[in-house]
């Protein structure tokens, strides 16, 4: 058999000519830079989608919650009253600016989810905000609840506060109020009266209604003996009298010497079970307008006489008016 031998061939094995290194080269720079433009494209994308508030697939782009702007540190608000809590999450773009709101007394205040507090009961108490996403974000509002504002209806010269006869030294009755004794405080007394006898306590009433006129003539013998100042302090111009309203009675005796005593004792601890408050207490003088009458109790009725009693406080700070001659 006859031996080729090609000399020009076998040079070409292994290697490339100096036109195929320039393709090749040409290849590679094209590659580089289609690669070199992809990078390029997608991180200006990744930015773009940032600045838009939008977070690209498959990467991890989650903002933490690193404050809370409230916009009030404190509310004020009434029994049933409603306040909603403004409250901006910080950053902007944070990925989860969910809140939790948890009361601290819901005896005082309750708050649902969306942060909008109701008054329960007159109390302060605080209200906590909470991150659900970082909860070492915490925020915490006061809240106060006060009683609601009274009801004040005025109907034929008679001023009535939640369905209360006022009578002090603010409020006047007409000339020609003559009710006489209420039955219906005069049952509560009886009852009470004999709750007290099975004790052994002897309650009895020793003045009850007076008319305006009666008031009139008892007063003026008092400023005669002891001038208006002093007359003022225990006893009531004609007109505003409690006694004339037929809701008020003295016990046992009119005078210091029932301070004190079993009889005095007994009624300030139970006259509220049976509609009746001391209307005028002791400590109290600058609020009511008059001394410290252990003997004097008012009929305000079962309900109104265990809420007055339970606050401790008088009929005037309860009702939120004042006493005193205008």
């Amino acid at each position: 058999m006859a031996r080729v031998n090609n000399k020009k061939d076998s040079k070409k094995i292994g290697k490339f000519d100096f036109k195929d290194k320039k393709v090749l080269i040409t290849i590679i720079t094209v590659v580089l830079i289609a690669v070199l433009l992809i990078g390029l494209c997608f991180l200006k994308s990744k930015e773009d989608n940032a600045k838009s508030g939008f977070s690209i697939v498959g990467t991890d782009s989650k903002i933490e919650v690193t404050g809370l702007k409230i916009e009030t540190a404190s509310v004020s608000l009434e029994v049933e009253g409603e306040a909603q809590l403004n409250i901006v999450v910080e950053p902007l773009e944070a990925t989860d600016k969910s809140l939790s709101f948890v009361s601290t007394d819901g005896n005082v205040a309750l708050v649902d989810a969306s942060g909008k507090i109701k008054g329960i009961d007159p109390g302060n108490c605080q209200i906590k905000v909470t991150s659900n996403s970082n909860n070492s974000i915490v925020g915490e509002v006061a809240v106060e609840v006060k009683a609601k504002a009274p009801a004040i209806v005025n109907s034929g010269g008679l001023t009535y506060i939640n369905g209360m006869l006022v009578v002090n030294k603010s409020y006047a009755l007409p000339a020609s109020y003559n009710p006489g004794a209420s039955s219906e405080a005069m049952n509560s007394f009886y009852a009470m009266q004999s709750a007290a006898a099975n004790e052994g306590i002897s309650l009895f009433i020793v003045s009850g209604f007076r008319s305006y006129n009666t008031q009139a003539s008892l007063y003026n013998g008092y400023v005669a003996s002891y001038g208006q100042a002093a007359a003022d302090t225990f006893s009531a111009r004609p007109g505003h009298s409690e006694h004339q309203s037929g809701l008020a009675f003295d016990i046992n005796a009119a005078d210091s010497s029932f301070a004190g005593t079993p009889e005095a004792v007994w009624l300030a601890n139970n006259s509220y079970k049976f509609g009746f408050i001391i209307r005028y207490p002791q400590g109290k003088e600058s609020i009511t307008g008059y001394m410290y009458e252990p003997w004097h109790i008012r009929y305000i009725g079962v309900g109104n006489a265990s809420a007055v009693y339970s606050s401790g406080l008088t009929l005037e700070e309860y009702w939120g008016v004042d006493s005193s001659y205008k």
